[in-house]
């Protein structure tokens, strides 16, 4: 179960980081249709360095599926590298774009709701798993899985707030979500931990 546990956790953390690499591509698709010529060049240029960056990560993703935990270690390091460099992209197009202000809500509220999806999905998985423990660990599943829960509306709370204020910049945008990643990761390390027996709070 250690094993799996372990497997579940770069799972969720993979594919939340992809989903959200979906919607901010979608956001920026539905952008490109509508440019300006001039402009469209600019859009469609990033969309195409927008999906390389996804589908190398989405590659590797699927090379590290069938590796064992030894190997989602070190691989874990290069996805967040591809990662962090899929995130420095759009900030840069938001930063040189000037005020793209309705584009900024579009792909911040697309990618918010990738974030919770993937927090339901994650909590729908942990559920799944703990109905197959022993009962002995029911008790630390069971915190588990309604701290996972608790954290994931505190996160779609704070998200919604964002959204609705409207008038915040990218950089504000940007550290709010990567502040609820930052709590989904925890909250998924937490649960799978419990599940496997170790210390939820690791």
């Amino acid at each position: 179960m250690s094993q799996q546990s372990s497997m579940h956790f770069y799972l969720n953390w993979a594919k939340e980081r992809i989903d959200e690499m979906d919607a901010a591509l979608a956001s920026f698709e539905v952008k490109a249709g509508q440019a300006k010529a001039e402009s469209k060049v600019k859009t469609d240029q990033l969309l195409s360095d927008l999906t390389t960056r996804r589908d190398a990560f989405q590659a590797m993703l699927k090379t590290q599926a069938e590796a064992g935990e030894a190997a989602w270690t070190d691989a874990k390091a290069d996805l967040e590298k591809q990662w962090a460099g899929f995130e420095a992209q759009v900030k840069t197009y938001f930063e040189g774009a000037g005020k793209q202000f309705e584009q900024q809500q579009a792909t911040f509220k697309d990618v918010a709701a990738a974030q919770a999806k993937a927090w339901r999905e994650a909590a729908d998985k942990f559920r799944e798993a703990a109905g197959k423990v022993a009962s002995a660990r029911t008790v630390d599943v069971d915190a588990a899985l309604k701290q996972m829960k608790s954290d994931a509306s505190e996160a779609e709370a704070r998200l919604q707030k964002l959204k609705q204020a409207g008038s915040e910049s990218w950089s504000v945008l940007s550290a709010a979500l990567a502040e609820s990643r930052k709590a989904f990761d925890q909250a998924n390390q937490a649960a799978w931990n419990a599940l496997k027996g170790g210390d939820p709070k690791s």
